[in-house]
């Protein structure tokens, strides 16, 4: 077995220099905020780096074991695993935000459940989560009779619905394209989520439509879809990067991305 041996090493030609430096805010002079992401979750980062490309505001990302297939049994396996994946954004530093990415498993667990996991990791911080910005988004707006679309099978559906109701959101309709698998939620396409939107948005019994789920992509489309519809279009992605701004103290408004971006 041979032994390692010591040797000196040759300092580089040349002079060597020690500057001194000085510290700004860095990237997140604004607000910094944390997000925890699905293992399976194709969309949201991608979204929420279009909305939140805004000098001074950074959001730091986590990812939380997860199963691909969507049912209230497997939401609620992620119950254990919160704390942890909140502990590994920026360890030591301020996060003025922590946001949640799991609509549906927000309401399995309860987002009250939810925030009491986020706080475990970082007592006291502002919390969200897609359907704690979406009740507050459809206040903000003024909505008050609601349409919801989601890719979720129909136990979810109406567990959803009657979520909502119970916390003063008026569910009029509520469409689906029933499909468990998450990892092609994120590939439903821009003309399959238009035409569901316009369909439940032309009940004029409806103010606005929720389109539920962090891994469908929508809000590249929001502005166009909403100016076809004439209501206010919401998604998770898109009502959770709004309210976490807001509880960041961040007020810009966004008019690309929809009405809701402009309060």
């Amino acid at each position: 077995m041979s032994e390692l041996q010591s040797s000196p090493i040759d300092s580089p030609p040349g002079a060597y220099a020690r500057f001194g430096f000085s510290l700004d805010d860095g990237i997140a002079g604004r607000a910094a905020i944390g997000l925890v992401v699905l293992a399976t979750d194709h969309t949201i980062e991608f979204e929420w780096r279009r909305m939140l490309s805004l000098d001074g505001v950074a959001f730091y990302e986590s990812r939380v074991a997860n199963s691909a297939e969507i049912t209230a049994e497997t939401l609620a396996e992620m119950d254990g695993r919160i704390a942890a994946a909140v502990e590994l954004i920026r360890p030591g530093e301020h996060l003025d935000v922590v946001a949640f990415g799991c609509t549906s498993a927000s309401m399995v667990l309860g987002e009250e459940r939810v925030f009491e996991r986020i706080r475990e990791a970082r007592p006291g911080v502002a919390c969200t989560t897609p359907i704690t910005a979406a009740r507050i988004a459809l206040d903000a707006l003024g909505a008050q009779r609601v349409a919801l679309l989601t890719p979720y099978e129909r136990p979810i559906n109406d567990a959803m619905s009657h979520y909502l109701k119970a916390r003063g959101v008026d569910v009029v309709s509520v469409g689906s394209f029933e499909h468990r698998d998450d990892n092609e939620v994120a590939r439903i396409d821009r003309a399959s989520l238009e035409y569901a939107v316009l369909e439940l948005g032309r009940d004029p019994d409806v103010d606005a439509v929720f389109v539920s789920c962090t891994s469908l992509r929508l809000v590249d489309a929001i502005a166009e879809i909403e100016a076809k519809l004439g209501k206010p279009v919401l998604s998770s992605n898109h009502a959770l990067a709004w309210h976490a701004l807001r509880l960041g103290g961040v007020e810009d408004r966004l008019p690309q991305f929809g009405r809701l971006f402009t309060i």
